[in-house]
């Protein structure tokens, strides 16, 4: 009985320690102590924020929690570690998960529909509005305001 308790207990301890019960495992490190200086941390900070994790999409890499994003931050803090340079960081994300990874992706021809969608969607509004009103002010036999006499 009293071994059975001991194994119970061993295999509660191990499974505690666990890396699939924790947090979030190996990857529950402390930003602050993991860096040699605030300057690495601060640009740690501002790349996984700067990383959509592209499972949730929604979520910068930071925000999100699940494993793709945690190897994320753990290949952007390695990379800090191992000196690579911010372009290296992002050269290396985008090599690996296209520009969608990036919140601001660069501007380039494969991307110019993502950059003029905002503009042509407005466009094409302000279109579709200004038919709208002038079908209707016709069928109705009155001029828009502003566009008749004054009685």
């Amino acid at each position: 009985m009293r071994r059975g308790l001991w194994l119970a207990l061993a295999a509660a301890v191990v499974l505690a320690s666990s890396p699939v019960f924790a947090e979030e495992g190996v990857l529950a490190m402390n930003p602050e102590d993991t860096f040699a200086t605030p300057e690495q941390l601060v640009r740690y900070e501002r790349l996984i924020n700067e990383f959509r994790c592209v499972v949730c999409q929604n979520q910068s890499v930071a925000e999100s929690n699940v494993d793709l994003a945690r190897d994320l931050r753990r290949i952007t803090r390695d990379m800090i570690l191992e000196g690579k340079t911010d372009e290296e960081i992002k050269a290396f994300m985008t090599d690996r998960y296209g520009d969608f990874v990036l919140y601001d992706p660069p501007l380039k021809p494969i991307t110019y529909l993502l950059w003029g969608a905002p503009v042509i969607l407005l466009l094409v509004g302000a279109a579709v509005m200004v038919t709208v009103v002038g079908r209707r002010s016709h069928e109705s036999g009155e001029e828009p305001d502003g566009m008749g006499e004054n009685t």
